[in-house]
This record gives structure tokens, sequence and C-alpha cells, in this order.
């Protein structure tokens, strides 16, 4: 029999919290500075994980948590980006209802 596939488990930057990897979003720095959302999870450069949750994304831009993690500044229009993202799920999923 074979054994159960192993589910990887990241943390959270803001939180701190351990999660499955398909329950966090990925940022990444590349080595020429530019910062982007990783949602394949395969880009290579620095990456950072954090729970896709409005309130977590709130704290990591007003802690500053991304840009220190990743050694760089952070445009705020990344944290628009990730603010849509989780409008354009919670919408999704209440239409699925």
């Amino acid at each position: 029999m074979a054994s159960p596939k192993k589910v990887p488990l990241r943390k959270c930057v803001a939180t701190g919290e351990m999660k499955p990897k398909k329950e966090l979003v990925r940022i990444v720095r590349s080595k020429e500075g530019e910062v982007s959302i990783d949602l394949t999870g395969k880009k290579s450069g620095r990456g950072a994980y954090l729970t896709l949750s409005k309130e977590c994304i709130l704290q990591a831009k007003k802690k500053n948590i991304l840009s220190n993690h990743l050694k760089t500044s952070i445009d705020s229009t990344l944290y628009d980006e990730l603010l849509e993202m989780i409008e354009k799920e919670n919408h999704s999923t209440n239409d699925k209802k």
C-alpha cells in the first residue's frame, strides 16, 4: 500500500503559522530586485509566504514584514494586488454556494 503523500508546509511570514503550501501565496524577489506574486511557487529568487487573508496582508503591510524578509522595498500596489486576489476568491466561493 502506498504511503500518503506528504503535504509541503510553509511558514507565513506575517503570522508565523505553519500551513500547507497551497493555502499560502508566495511573494518572490528576483536577482534583479523585481518583486512579484508567484502563483506557481516555482519562480527563482528569494521567496516569502503569506496567508491569503485580508488581516494577514494588512498586518504585513503595516509592519513592513515583506520588505524586511525580502530585503528590498515593497510597492504598495503589491499589497493591493493581493487584496484584489482575496476579493476575487471570496466572490468565486460565494457564487458556488
